[in-house]
């Protein structure tokens, strides 16, 4: 079945996309755990969208009309039951204004639970906002980076036509590299392994087009395992639960 526009009508007017995601990333997340992850492993669905959420900090805040000012000393139970003061830092030095991108996070996580719940595959879902601006086109290749760095398996699914942008190709630039896809529309796979003393980075890449198939793509478990992601099956799952079509 075709690669519908869910960024333009008519099947924007159907459902949103952000449903969409959410509900596609649960689809691969109940495909993965039913019966193409090995035993030890187990997917988990991750989505955020927007900005941070605030930390609740009312628990540590001090007297509110001493803006600044370090807070007091209290007393702190030591293991043998005597207290101890605890440090009281100076004050800042420097305070200044940021921000951080608001990242949309449309996630699966695929996690190996005999080596401490360790996080081994991450699929990611390309949103809008991820393509709009610099800064975020930054934060989410980077994320992408990270997840490498720490021999995480990765494939980024990218079906945005409201924003053109390739983050495959800029995530490639940070390492130096050209890409083989000129397309704003994709699903990669990436292995990050070390052979014969130096790291190399496989890459998988398919271009997708609307009205064509979604392909399938191997999920990379660990240098030597990958099971098989099929994109096509839960996405048309997915259109047919939402009734897209």
């Amino acid at each position: 079945m075709p690669l519908r526009d869910h960024f333009r009508p008519p099947w924007s007017e159907q459902d949103l996309w952000e449903g969409f995601h959410s509900a596609w990333v649960n689809t691969m997340v109940r495909h993965l755990n039913g019966s193409v992850l090995p035993p030890q492993f187990r997917a988990r669905p991750q989505v955020h969208l927007g900005p941070f959420v605030e930390a609740d900090v009312a628990t540590f805040e001090c007297d509110p009309g001493a803006e600044g000012s370090p807070p007091p000393a209290t007393e702190l139970p030591r293991p043998n039951g005597a207290a101890a003061a605890a440090w009281a830092p100076p004050a800042a030095t420097q305070t200044v204004d940021i921000e951080f991108p608001a990242q949309d996070v449309f996630e699966v996580k695929v996690y190996d639970e005999r080596r401490g719940t360790r996080l081994v595959a991450v699929v990611e879902l390309v949103s809008p906002a991820n393509k709009d601006r610099d800064e975020n086109r930054h934060a989410f290749v980077a994320k992408c980076a990270g997840y490498l760095q720490e021999q995480v398996g990765v494939v980024v699914v990218d079906i945005v036509t409201s924003r053109h942008a390739n983050l495959h190709q800029e995530l490639l630039e940070m390492f130096q590299r050209a890409s083989a896809i000129s397309t704003d529309l994709y699903a990669v796979s990436y292995r990050n392994r070390k052979a014969q003393g130096k790291w190399r980075l496989d890459l998988w890449p398919f271009p997708l087009a609307i009205g064509t198939p979604l392909p399938e793509i191997p999920l990379w478990l660990a240098s030597q395992l990958a099971v098989r992601l099929d994109l096509e099956g839960s996405y048309e799952e997915t259109c047919r639960v939402l009734r897209i079509g």
